[in-house]
């Protein structure tokens, strides 16, 4: 009886041991380029949103934004996976009419304007597979010179009511696309 009582607490015991493994995690920390999101409208308590975008928010660490963003090569729009833009309604993105729905979003860089690129391939890595045929439109950015560096990639949607800009901001220079909802 006793060899049958240490069995069955044995067996307990390699039970919750293999439970406990079993249910273990291993945790990355935090991305050096960490996801972010921004909508309009940006209030989190309007739920009706226009447009919501999902980018890598690389740092410049002294590093030249020519150098991260080539002008005239497609560049992915922030790191790792391209960026992500959806739009909830038919909008007039850079004055072209875009259907409801998500794109890739990629631009080429220029001296005084971007090429934003509106791309119908989804969940991809940078811009390595990019395929110009799968472009849905591209329209113009308008490049300025922002005052203070900005040193984390970043984009935000600014404006009142149905009119409003995205703004693509990185070192010192700022991307403006009109948008109309």
């Amino acid at each position: 009886m006793k060899n049958n009582n240490y069995l069955t607490v044995l067996m307990i015991v390699l039970a919750f041991s293999l439970s406990a493994t079993s249910q273990a995690q291993n945790f990355k920390g935090l991305d050096k380029s960490p996801m972010d999101a921004s909508t309009f409208p940006s209030s989190y308590k309007i739920s009706d949103k226009v447009v919501k975008v999902v980018y890598g928010r690389p740092q410049l660490k002294n590093r030249d934004l020519a150098t991260l963003a080539p002008v005239g090569k497609v560049y992915r729009t922030g790191a790792n996976e391209a960026a992500e833009i959806t739009f909830y309604k038919d909008v007039t993105f850079g004055g072209k009419k875009v259907a409801a729905g998500t794109y890739s979003l990629f631009t080429i860089p220029g001296e005084k304007k971007w090429t934003v690129i509106l791309n119908k391939a989804l969940n991809v890595w940078g811009a390595y597979t990019y395929d110009e045929s799968d472009d849905v439109l591209r329209v113009e950015g308008t490049v300025s010179k922002s005052e203070k560096s900005i040193e984390a990639f970043s984009i935000v949607f600014e404006g009142e009511g149905t009119d409003f800009n995205m703004y693509i901001g990185w070192g010192n220079t700022i991307v403006t696309v009109p948008i109309k909802a």
